[in-house]
C-alpha cells in the first residue's frame, strides 16, 4: 500500500514525534517526584542517555515506547509499508539498548526499563502498580527491573 502523504509531509510528521519529555516519561517522572524522589533528566555522560537517573540509589530508568523500542506486546506492530527499513531501525534501537543496559550494568547502576504498554492500553497497570514496583526496586539492592502491561490474549 503506498503512503497517503507526500515525502516531505512523511518527513516533517514523523521528525515531530518526540524523543523527551514523552507522556510516559512525565507520568513516571510525576509519580517519582510525588512518592518523594529526587532525579536527574536525560543524564548524556550515562550509557543511553537514560530517562531518569536517581544517582541517591544509582538507578536509571528508561521509559521506552513499545513501537520505537520493538517491544512484544499488543501496542507493537510493524508497518505494513517499507517493513525493511521499519525491522532494521527498530531492531537497531533495541541492539542499542542491549548495550547501553550491559554497560551501566556493569558499572554498577541499576537498570529498570518501564514499557509503554505498562501506562496506556487495554493491558495497562494501575497506577498504584507501578508506583508500587518502582519504590519496592528502587529501594531494594535488584540489579534489573522491567515493567510491562499486563500478560494474555
Amino acid at each position: 500500500m503506498a503512503d497517503v502523504v507526500r515525502p516531505e509531509v512523511r518527513s516533517r510528521m514523523m521528525s515531530g514525534i518526540k524523543g523527551k519529555d514523552t507522556k510516559p516519561e512525565v507520568y513516571v517522572r510525576k509519580m517519582l517526584h510525588a512518592a518523594g524522589f529526587g532525579y536527574r533528566l536525560h543524564h548524556r555522560k550515562l550509557p543511553g542517555k537514560p530517562d531518569i537517573v536517581l544517582s541517591k540509589y544509582r538507578a536509571v530508568i528508561f521509559v521506552h515506547g513499545c513501537f520505537w523500542h520493538g517491544h512484544r506486546c499488543h501496542l507493537f506492530k510493524l508497518p505494513s509499508t517499507r517493513t525493511e527499513f521499519w525491522r532494521q531501525k527498530i531492531s537497531a534501537n533495541a541492539d542499542r539498548d542491549v548495550v547501553a543496559n550491559q554497560k551501566l550494568l556493569d558499572s554498577q547502576w541499576r537498570v529498570a526499563t518501564v514499557w509503554e504498554c505498562a501506562i496506556k492500553g487495554k493491558k495497562r497497570l494501575q497506577p498504584a502498580e507501578i508506583e508500587s514496583v518502582l519504590v519496592n526496586w528502587l529501594r531494594s539492592e535488584s540489579g534489573k527491573l522491567e515493567v510491562t502491561g499486563r500478560p494474555g490474549d
